[in-house]
């Protein structure tokens, strides 16, 4: 031990950074893919069997062509998902960098990373082409629909109005409101689904006089888990889209009832082709449920199932269903693709694309090459020259296994260590530091991926097109867009190094048809993270957050993004929203500094900006409303929302839950409970004046726990010629003149006691 004595603290912490390299090595070759150039995946000249060991991953997506040929896919997968996990947990905790896990806003220090914000700029967004509420026509008067991302493609929602009638799903009930003219509104019809006890309807399309509802069932089935002998339960979920003719709305009539394999995960509307994705687990690699479509008990469609040679921990089948609403009977209306990869995350979708994102795994060789990477690469070098080639000897020497390799290698950077002047070592191990540093935060940027599959769709059918790469993780669908033939993603990038500590910035990524990135920028706002984003044209309106809301205007007229402008002010957005060409609306909360130095968050605030001068965007008006203790289901639910500027009108729900230190008793102990306020805040909009409260639709105002008053799955607010109707969580539809807010009617929608039809939907669960 006396040979050790000199060796200080800051060596034993660069020991304890670097020793993790060589600890992979020990588990022995098994995790080093084998030298195979390019092997015949779908070679089944042996039965079937199919590979049993992965080469270098070439991202090439690839057919199964049996059952046997996935089955041997997945034990291969299987048979090295431990030295995977071992691999990823060394790599991980011996560099103390998160790797792909998705984070959580928070709040850390704050910086920038901007070009100069004196650029040129591009032609305004025109008003034609920016997004915003859909309206249709119905007779001699026109309505709103549901608050999408992208026009042309409708997003499902559990309320639907066709300008005459409302369609709203609660539990297992539809219930159908005759609602115009308001002064005679009354329930046409309420039905209860036969579903599944404990399910409840999730949401729905209106297309005509078709309804297309989605709920999920759960399936017993049954799998002899590895290393066991009997048979275990699994509870196996589908999806169902129940295609309903409202044509007569007293009497709606089940015309399909389609039962997809897996989790509802999120659909879209495209004229009649209704998608609907969905995932579902795998439960046995030898015996994998396979995806199917079904209706009456009768498979329609077995889906091809495609995969990707690049071997993830963890694989679910991700299902795309398209449905054409409007065929005949005996036509096929039906088209199902699976894909082996991780479980689908966020989903974007134009008219004639579906983007399906996730964090991406890495192959388990990749942290083993890179581990060592890292050693080789930022440490050596550093060294002395005669202590370079002596560790490149070592590490040579192919009558060493890899554990001898380490020793050897340890006992020479110890000694050399121990023969250096203290001053000399510090000055070393300081640039070691800084060098691990840097490499660390390379490979951060190289694992924490965003994977991006661009699924062309259409009446033809569901055809893989390209699969993309960014750096970072996405906030939601709004962080994604395409506009012409390009695609466009703002993400954050956020990992630790021991060094450094945590590093987190922002960045825009411009991708070519071929999901190749073609521009980028890179460290936006240092120290920040993306709350809101939306793609407007040529532009990016993208808003961080750390202490405060930076507001950024980011040109996309070419292939090289670059910031125009930035204005700084207290609070931050959760969703954007375009009013025209030169302004945008943010609803968000307030937030003000606290006695301890931290942040504390307010109410909610509402934001006009001007960005016509794009190098100086600019507050036009700021509206608060209420304190901590509010809230609004926009900042998380962008469907929450009704804007039309056509009309004037910008409608929130808005739930104020007064400030709460604690619970309230009265002298004899009797619990006092809180009082709830539930409502719609109804505003017009001038670009030059800004937000104009035209009143305040209640809906609520009692004592009662705010998160135990449920009825509808949540607020909505919709127009039907002049008059506005809200919707709230307590069953209560209010009918108001949209300029005046008068109020015209209203309507209890909850239970009634009475009964009520049960239309029977033919049970296929078997």
């Amino acid at each position: 031990m006396a040979r050790y004595s000199m060796f200080g603290m800051a060596g034993v912490g660069i020991t304890a950074a670097i020793g993790f390299v060589f600890a992979l090595s020990s588990l022995g070759n098994t995790l080093i893919p084998p030298e195979v150039s390019s092997p015949e995946i779908f070679n089944n000249d042996d039965g079937g069997a199919g590979p049993t060991v992965f080469a270098t991953a070439t991202q090439a997506l690839k057919k199964f062509s049996s059952v046997d040929e996935l089955k041997s896919y997945l034990l291969s997968v299987e048979a090295n998902r431990g030295e995977l996990e071992t691999a990823a947990r060394s790599f991980f905790g011996g560099s103390s960098i998160s790797r792909g896990d998705v984070v959580n806003p928070t709040v850390t220090d704050q910086g920038t990373g901007l070009e100069s914000l004196q650029s040129s700029a591009p032609p305004a967004p025109s008003s034609a082409d920016a997004p915003r509420l859909a309206v249709i026509e119905s007779g001699d008067k026109d309505y709103s629909t549901t608050n999408v991302q992208v026009q042309g493609v409708d997003e499902p929602d559990f309320l639907k109005n066709d300008g005459k009638y409302v369609y709203i799903l609660s539990g297992d009930r539809l219930t159908i409101v005759d609602a115009y003219p308001p002064e005679n509104a009354t329930i046409a019809v309420k039905i209860a689904l036969d579903i599944q006890q404990g399910q409840y309807l999730q949401n729905m399309f209106l297309n005509n006089d078709t309804l297309v509802i989605f709920y999920q069932e759960y399936s017993r089935d049954f799998v002899i888990q590895q290393y066991d002998f009997a048979p275990q339960p699994i509870s196996r979920p589908n999806t169902h889209a129940l295609l309903l003719d409202v044509s007569d709305r007293e009497n709606p009539q089940v015309l399909h009832n389609y039962k997809v394999s897996g989790n509802y995960n999120n659909a879209r509307m495209i004229g009649d082709q209704v998608y609907l994705i969905t995932t579902s687990d795998l439960y046995d690699y030898r015996n994998p449920i396979l995806p199917l479509v079904s209706e009456s008990s009768s498979t329609i469609v077995r889906p091809d199932i495609y995969y990707f040679d690049n071997p993830d921990l963890y694989y679910t089948f991700n299902t795309v269903t398209s449905i054409d609403i409007t065929a005949d009977e005996g036509e096929n209306a039906v088209n199902s693709t699976t894909f082996l990869m991780n479980p689908a995350s966020t989903l974007y979708a134009s008219e004639d694309n579906i983007y399906i994102a996730y964090q991406k795994n890495h192959p388990y060789y990749y942290y083993q090459s890179h581990s060592k990477d890292r050693f080789f690469e930022a440490l050596v070098p550093l060294l002395p020259q005669n202590v370079q080639q002596e560790i490149r000897e070592i590490e040579g020497n192919s009558d060493l296994t890899p554990s001898e390799k380490w020793d050897r290698v340890s006992e020479l950077l110890q000694d050399t260590y121990n023969h250096m002047p203290e001053s000399e070592k510090r000055r070393l191990f300081e640039e070691i530091r800084q060098a691990l540093a840097d490499y660390d935060e390379r490979i951060a940027k190289e694992t924490q991926i965003t994977v991006i599959h661009k699924i062309a769709i259409g009446p033809e059918g569901i055809s893989y097109s390209s699969r993309g790469e960014v750096p970072g993780r996405l906030l939601n669908q709004f962080s994604m867009d395409e506009h012409g033939d390009r695609f466009r993603v703002a993400t954050t990038s956020e990992f630790y190094s021991p060094y450094r500590g945590s590093t987190m910035y922002n960045n825009v990524y411009v991708l070519d048809e071929a999901m190749k990135i073609v521009g980028k920028l890179e460290e936006i706002a240092r120290g920040e993270s993306i709350y809101s984003s939306r793609f407007m044209d040529d532009r990016l309106y993208l808003v961080t957050f750390q202490r405060i809301d930076p507001f950024f205007v980011i040109d996309l007229s070419s292939d090289a993004p670059k910031v125009l402008g930035e204005l700084k002010l207290p609070g931050y957005s959760n969703y954007l929203h375009p009013y025209d060409e030169n302004h945008v609306i943010s609803i968000g909360k307030e937030t003000k500094e606290n006695q301890y130095g931290g942040i504390e968050t307010l109410g909610i605030k509402l934001v006009l900006f001007n960005v016509s001068d794009v190098n100086n965007p600019a507050v036009v008006d700021v509206y608060e409303i209420g304190s901590s203790g509010t809230d609004s289901e926009v900042l998380y639910d962008h469907k929450a929302l009704l804007f039309d500027r056509s009309k004037n009108v910008l409608s929130i729900p808005v739930s104020i839950y007064p400030d709460y230190a604690g619970p309230r008793y009265t002298e004899d102990g009797r619990y006092i409970e809180p009082k709830v306020w539930r409502g719609f805040y109804v505003f017009g909009v001038n670009p030059e004046a800004g937000f104009m409260l035209k009143g305040i639709v209640e809906h609520l105002n009692d004592t009662g726990d705010y998160y135990y008053i449920y009825g509808t799955q949540g607020s909505r607010s919709f127009y039907i010629a002049d008059v506005l109707y809200t919707v709230s969580l307590n069953n209560l539809i209010k009918m108001n003149d949209l300029q005046s807010l008068n109020k015209i009617n209203q309507l209890e929608i909850g239970p009634s006691g009475s009964i009520i039809k049960s239309p029977q939907l033919e049970d296929d669960t078997k």
